[in-house]
């Protein structure tokens, strides 16, 4: 929400007021700017020095961090490490110090209380602050009060949302580790918007009439060692919300499960029966019968149910969705595919396709990323492929690989695709596909651009 200033802005004692009433800022050193700040917190540079994690802070705990190379600040309940942001403050260090290792909740409101903080400091995010408890006269020994919380289950999460001109990204804080993106499950239908989060035998649910329309294409993202997922919508109308919407029924609950037949809708991508279609004869006839890649989580909401349906069971299909054209493989010459995980699934189509029906290919390149070696599907017949058509190479990317692993290792960077993106001619025509979970794939589109691959030579898969 945009708020006008008071004429008491900025405070009387802030830096940024001058003798003669007027606004000024404390010189930055070069490469300290706004954009630069930003360039820093989509870095994946860890601004809060705690690996990823979220903490309750105590009061005792946050007066610790009173520093300029360790300061925190607490901001309407939520503690945020500013030590990195010290220099690319415009009203300069002294002015972030009059709040270190306290609440600087007053202080924020008196001086600029319209910025956006939520999406400035959300990399600098350590937790919320603890709230005290009531303590009453006949405390319950530690061990019964442990006992007391494990009947209850485990501890209700808790959401918060923050806004840019153009999306709205709502945070939900699960304080469950190993969360994945099989236990949940987001609608929007007749301007209600609903998140159900499963933890373990609970849901917790998001239900509200939205402030303003949004798209209906969102995107969901599970931070896992931490327990916490990113929803991102997209404003229809670029303006600033007052509030993210009404609640509805049961909003900001968190209650046992009910068996109730509960409508669970994935996407998925058809695949071939096999990669090398030329030699071997389908099992079940491609006509008649839709094949499908799907990797089963044991800890997910739906692949679970999926993997113990039995013959003559039924699952609704939608028509199918996307807008990948077959007109993009006209006349091209070199197609790259860069694939993460069970991103690989649209990978196997494209590749089939491409070698099949396409005479003016010359190359046809994956990149496919994994974890370890036994995750990486239908290896054998990748190189199988790459052995019988001299056009096709493979190339097998692990994070998490043995001492035997001779191949490449670590994760989608600059280094990797500029040694891999090679064209066959100087000015040859080039696709470029790319899938995987979405920090991987916001994460490469943005390394293409930087190596100067244009929209048109770019398509990335989405659910």
């Amino acid at each position: 929400m945009l708020n006008v200033p008071s004429q008491s802005f900025p405070a009387p004692s802030s830096q940024q007021r001058v003798a003669s009433g007027g606004r000024s800022k404390v010189p930055l050193k070069q490469g300290r700017s706004l954009m630069d700040w930003i360039r820093l917190t989509k870095s994946g540079k860890d601004l809060t020095g705690l690996k990823g994690r979220l903490f309750e802070v105590t009061e005792e705990e946050l007066e610790k961090h009173n520093k300029k190379d360790d300061c925190w600040i607490c901001i309407r309940g939520f503690v945020y490490n500013v030590s990195p942001y010290m220099e690319y403050h415009p009203g300069g260090e002294d002015e972030l110090m009059r709040a270190a290792g306290s609440d600087g909740t007053d202080l924020f409101d008196q001086v600029h209380r319209w910025v956006n903080y939520e999406s400035m400091l959300k990399e600098c995010l350590v937790g919320k602050m603890a709230v005290k408890p009531a303590v009453p006269k006949g405390m319950l020994p530690k061990s019964q009060v442990t006992d007391t919380r494990a009947r209850e289950g485990p501890i209700s999460p808790s959401y918060d949302w923050f806004q840019t001109d153009s999306l709205i990204t709502i945070i939900i804080y699960t304080k469950q580790k190993d969360m994945n993106l099989d236990s949940v499950i987001v609608d929007y239908q007749d301007d209600s918007f609903r998140a159900e989060t499963i933890i373990k035998d609970y849901s917790y649910l998001i239900h509200m009439e939205l402030f303003r329309e949004i798209h209906e294409d969102f995107s969901v993202r599970v931070v896992a060692n931490v327990g916490k997922i990113e929803i991102v919508l997209k404003k229809k109308e670029h303006t600033s919300w007052k509030c993210l919407g009404h609640a509805l029924e049961n909003h900001n609950s968190f209650t046992p499960r009910k068996d109730t037949g509960t409508e669970i809708v994935k996407p998925y991508t058809p695949v071939s029966h096999s990669l090398l279609f030329k030699l071997m004869e389908p099992v079940l006839p491609n006509d008649k019968y839709i094949y499908f890649l799907i990797k089963i989580y044991p800890a997910g909401l739906f692949t679970p149910e999926l993997d113990h349906l039995q013959i003559g069971d039924f699952v609704s299909v939608s028509s199918p969705e996307g807008n990948f054209k077959i007109s993009q493989f006209q006349e091209l010459e070199d197609l790259f595919l860069l694939a993460a995980g069970t991103g690989f699934t649209p990978m196997v189509k494209i590749l089939n396709y491409a070698l099949t029906n396409i005479p003016s290919l010359r190359k046809v390149k994956l990149m496919f990323f994994n974890k370890t070696e036994d995750d990486i599907i239908w290896r054998s017949q990748l190189e199988n492929l790459a052995f019988k058509d001299k056009r096709c190479d493979i190339e097998f990317v692990l994070s998490a690989p043995t001492s035997e692993w001779n191949g490449k290792q670590g994760h989608i960077s600059p280094a990797l695709l500029s040694e891999f993106l090679k064209r066959s001619l100087d000015k040859s025509k080039v696709l470029i596909c790319i899938c995987g979970p979405t920090p991987f794939t916001e994460q490469g589109i943005r390394l293409l651009h930087d190596l100067n691959f244009s929209k048109d030579e770019i398509h990335s898969f989405t659910a």
